[in-house]
């Protein structure tokens, strides 16, 4: 019972708890840790795109009221030349005088115009701002923004970027220009006719501010289109038109003022687009998902850095917290694990109301144990010292008036010497067998209370057969049982040597051997097969018809009583081969002291008690087992013989 308790609390381990406390409440830490950086991260990203957006949209808005303004300020230059210059005067007489005001007009806007030129409804040049010839073979009536005024004549229509055809100024300058067309109608000699006013605005200003936002390093960019698509100004607008780059213009020239979630060429991105009023062209910036995550590095390491921080400190306390939930259960342990040293400290009790509750439970639990533990040990003496002395009561005195039969018949005989002989050898017997009622004496005394016993045997069957002693002299000095010899020896009498037509022999050895004591007797008598020889230890339950009673197993169990169960009787015998019983003992020098602890049940030099008693139900299961044995009918009389 001690055993389990102490196994059961073992498997506490205390540094264990202490460890998985630590471990549960780390990793529940680093798991909320990691799970509020990523969410801290997602929503420092989802600010910065949301930021990014609303900056792009910003610049948008603001660029292309630039762009209004640049616009409106053409418009206001067509609107003047027509409204002020144009519709106002009749061309038949006041040409000179509406080319004076065109003049004027260019002169003050020159910084934005390229070129202001009239034509009439079949496309001939009828003046122009600066003053410039006309380049040979140019039909005006087939280009664009001719067309596009002369059907739509209630509209202002602005061109998308082209290269300046129509005049030579002698420089041999090519210019982009964007140009505003416009149906105006033309006065001579106070006919109305249709015409068209052109407005050729230089590009190179649009060009600038398009430049000017685009100089994001994220790749993010912006650029302009008409509604139908076509490209008006595009940072990789060479590559576009080289076949190198490509853009989503005709999908995003369709879109409204707004922010637009797109994926093109497999590449996520955001488009945020704005609509220039009076023209319906589109300006478009484009934000690559990738554009968002730019610039979150340092944003990166702060979080992984506060979350290290964090997690580092979380550790720490875990610690400290786990360590103090853990300490008086390592406290408890460790007293726990002296009392199982074999020391007595006093339980730990201590910590919270459970683990003082546990201390206390198992500070009386220890105390039950060791009270009970005390009790059964003395109980298990007494009940050794009553087997030892049922099984030395088992000698029957049967030998005893055997030998004082033949004392009177050696008197009447006057066999006095012989008497006197035998009387002397059987006063040494017995006062061995008495040995002052111990039951551990000398192996030179169980020696010669052996000869005493086999010289009176001799006198008796009138030196029928003869014993020789082999005896190393460095057993004598060391423990037995008394009266282990004599039933052996009486058995190899009786059922070995008893009536063989030759001399019988009969053989005492003693040696020691890998620190044992090994007794033999051995007799050249009958013999018998193994498995009757088996029996010889195991059945008890036989009626002995000649010698003492006390038989082999009676010898067995003496000693495996006093010395453990790894030591007894062994049986070696073949028919007509004769008969060998050896005894195997534990080599302990004999001393007072020695005897003592033997006798209590101990082994010297062993720290734990040896249990070496046979239990009452393990002596009934032997008895039970052995009595089917014992129902062999065909071989009873060898069974009674030992």
């Amino acid at each position: 019972m001690k055993n389990k308790l102490l196994q059961f609390w073992g498997e506490l381990k205390p540094r264990e708890i202490q460890s998985t406390i630590m471990i549960a409440f780390s990793f529940i830490s680093i798991f909320l840790m990691l799970i509020m950086g990523l969410v801290m991260y997602n929503r420092f990203v989802n600010a910065s795109r949301e930021e990014n957006v609303q900056n792009t949209q910003k610049l948008i808005e603001q660029t292309g009221k630039s762009l209004e303004d640049y616009l409106v300020s053409m418009r206001q230059i067509s609107d003047a030349a027509y409204y002020n210059t144009i519709k106002e005067s009749d061309f038949s007489k006041d040409g000179r005088d509406i080319q004076e005001k065109m003049n004027l007009l260019y002169e003050a806007n020159k910084d934005k115009l390229r070129s202001i030129a009239l034509y009439n409804n079949y496309g001939n040049l009828l003046m122009a701002e600066p003053v410039a010839n006309e380049k040979t073979n140019v039909d005006v009536t087939k280009q664009e923004w001719f067309t596009h005024a002369m059907n739509q004549t209630e509209n202002m229509h602005f061109s998308t970027p082209h290269i300046q055809n129509l005049f030579d100024d002698g420089t041999r300058n090519y210019y982009w220009v964007i140009s505003l067309s416009r149906a105006v109608e033309l006065t001579s000699q106070g006919n109305v006719q249709t015409g068209v006013l052109l407005v050729d605005m230089d590009f190179s200003g649009i060009s600038w501010m398009m430049k000017q936002i685009n100089t994001s390093p994220n790749g993010q960019y912006y650029y302009l289109c008409d509604s139908s698509g076509k490209i008006i100004y595009h940072p990789r607008q060479i590559q576009i038109t080289e076949g190198i780059y490509k853009e989503n213009t005709i999908v995003n020239g369709r879109y409204r003022t707004g922010v637009y979630d797109e994926v093109f060429e497999g590449s996520r991105r955001k488009v945020v687009v704005d609509t220039i009023s009076y023209t319906g062209w589109k300006l478009v910036g484009v934000i690559p998902y990738s554009a968002f995550t730019h610039g979150m590095l340092n944003i990166r390491y702060f979080v992984v850095l506060l979350t290290l921080l964090t997690i580092m400190m979380l550790v720490v306390v875990n610690r400290i917290v786990s360590a103090r939930i853990s300490s008086p259960i390592m406290k408890l342990n460790d007293s726990v694990k002296k009392y199982e040293a074999g020391e007595k400290p006093e339980i730990y009790i201590g910590g919270s109301l459970e683990i003082r509750h546990l201390g206390y439970s198992i500070q009386k639990s220890y105390e039950r144990i060791d009270n009970l533990m005390k009790e059964i040990v003395v109980e298990q003496n007494e009940r050794r010292k009553s087997e030892l002395d049922a099984l030395q009561s088992q000698i029957n005195p049967h030998f005893l008036y055997n030998a004082l039969d033949s004392i009177i018949w050696m008197i009447e005989g006057e066999r006095n010497d012989e008497a006197s002989y035998m009387i002397s050898q059987l006063a040494k017997l017995f006062r061995i067998s008495l040995s002052k009622g111990r039951t551990v004496i000398p192996v030179r005394d169980e020696l010669q209370h052996a000869r005493s016993y086999m010289n009176i045997q001799k006198i008796r069957y009138k030196n029928t057969f003869s014993v020789e002693y082999d005896i190393d002299p460095s057993i004598e000095d060391c423990c037995t049982v008394k009266l282990i010899l004599q039933p052996i020896l009486e058995n190899a009498i009786n059922y070995g040597v008893n009536g063989m037509e030759d001399c019988g022999e009969i053989t005492v050895t003693g040696r020691k051997e890998d620190g044992c004591v090994v007794l033999t007797v051995e007799d050249n008598g009958l013999g018998m097969s193994g498995e009757e020889a088996a029996l010889l230890l195991t059945d008890s339950n036989r009626v002995h018809k000649k010698g003492s009673g006390v038989g082999l197993v009676n010898v067995d169990n003496r000693i495996k009583i006093l010395f453990g169960k790894e030591y007894g009787l062994y049986v070696d015998s073949e028919p007509d081969e004769g008969t060998r019983v050896s005894i195997r003992i534990p080599a302990i020098p004999y001393s007072e002291e020695n005897r003592k602890i033997v006798e209590q049940g101990h082994i010297p030099g062993n720290e734990e008690k040896k249990t070496m008693e046979l239990t009452v139900p393990e002596e009934a299961e032997r008895k039970d087992a052995k009595n089917g044995q014992t129902e062999k009918k065909n071989g009873e009389d060898r069974h009674e013989k030992r």
